[in-house]
This record gives structure tokens, sequence and C-alpha cells, in this order.
């Protein structure tokens, strides 16, 4: 996913898409592809909107010189949120479960043993999360956990004026097909005017399908300037 008008990162992006700003010696998108590719992932749908969409068609290609084996685009019209822009991605991914990536996170820990695990459950109606603890949870989708059993999370909350944990549902999801018919179409807008991602992962929290886990290598969003300078620490 890699839509979004960066204002957060203005001016710079009032001339570039802020997935195209470099982190480390390379483009932001560079990082969420190449983590994709480790983990056994190589069909590949960049999702991307705003300003220089060709930009990543010049970038990346046909994505052979990251590994992938095919890379496919779609265009997001407005700004209608990251639940929005997954509907742009239903045709593509058909009948199989996929890993969504946000353009601008950027991690260290691979995703090879979560992708393992989560193709080898038996109930493939699964959804899954990652987890990773910041000091600001404010700025994200945030988790609270039963207080009878700190291993369960009971809901999570966008943009939480006062959170419930210190801990952020990061921009990597992992979702079953049926996603785009049992669940994107039930979705209202928030207060805000977008589909929220959380709201998905709250449908399969109701639903007792929504499974997590805890990145504990550094991890940014990219999205603030201090982000993208803690983003750019991590491959000094």
């Amino acid at each position: 996913m890699a839509g979004g008008t960066g204002s957060r990162l203005s001016p710079l992006t009032e001339i570039i898409n802020k997935h195209l700003l470099p982190v480390g010696r390379v483009p932001m998108i560079f990082h969420p592809i190449q983590k994709l590719v480790e983990a056994g992932i190589d069909q590949i749908l960049v999702v991307t909107g705003g300003n220089c969409p060709d930009g990543f068609l010049s970038l990346i290609k046909d994505g052979t010189q990251l590994g992938a084996k095919n890379v496919y685009y779609a265009y997001q019209q407005g700004a209608g949120g990251i639940a929005a822009a997954l509907k742009l991605a239903k045709d593509f991914v058909g009948d199989e479960s996929f890993a969504v990536v946000l353009g601008d996170n950027i991690f260290l820990d691979s995703l090879k043993p979560h992708v393992a695990a989560y193709e080898q459950q038996p109930d493939k109606g699964r959804a899954k999360v990652f987890l990773t603890k910041v000091p600001d949870p404010t700025r994200f989708g945030c988790p609270e956990f039963d207080p009878e059993d700190s291993t369960k999370i009971n809901k999570i909350i966008e943009k939480p004026v006062h959170p419930p944990s210190n801990y952020a549902v990061i921009g990597v999801y992992f979702y079953p097909p049926t996603v785009f018919e049992e669940v994107l179409p039930s979705l209202t807008p928030s207060a805000r005017g977008e589909l929220e991602v959380s709201d998905i992962n709250n449908h399969y929290l109701a639903q007792d399908k929504l499974d997590y886990a805890i990145l504990e290598g550094g991890w940014s969003d990219a999205g603030t300037w201090p982000s993208w300078e803690e983003a750019n620490k991590l491959f000094h």
C-alpha cells in the first residue's frame, strides 16, 4: 500500500510520493517489497495514489531486480483509507490468502517464519496482525489487552486519546480471501471519512479469528519527520 498524500512530510511530498523518498540508500518502497520477497511472497501488487504514480513503474518495473516474480499496479482515486485501497486488490488476490504491508513500514524482523506458520494453520479463515512497542501509541491502532488474560486482545482502538497499552498495530496484516466478501462491504467511514483497517481487524476479533505476533526488532512507520529520521537510523 503506497498511496495517501504524505502531508506530514510536506513540502517534500508536494512534488513526490512519500514512498519514493529514501530510507537508507534505497527508496522507502524497496524495504517492504524486499521483506515480502524474503518471506517467499513474490507476486506483489503495489496500490498507489496521489502524485507520481509513474515513479513506481519507473523505479520498480517488473520487480525482478528486487527478487519478485511479478509486480502489478493499481491506482486509488482519492484518499479513502487503507481498507478502501484494499478493495482494489480483490481480483489480484483471487482465492488465496495474502499479506498487506504499508509502504512506509520499515522493520528489521523477518516475516518468513510468520508466513510459514500462517500457511500451515488448519483454519484458513483467520487473520493475523503484528504489534510492536512504541512511545506514541496515540498515532496508531492500539490494542487493548484483556485484564484477566494479558495474552488476549479485547479490541483495537484507532488513534486513541488515552491508549490502553504501549503497543501499536503496525502496518503488516495477513488476511484470508474471504475478507473481500465478508468484511469490506460492511465497513462504514470513520469520523475522519476513511474506511479503517482497525475495523477489519476488530471484525476478526469479534469472530475469535484474529491472531497476533510481536515484532521485537527495530520498526518505524516513516510517516512523520521524526519517524522518517528513525527509519533512516535503522540502516546507518
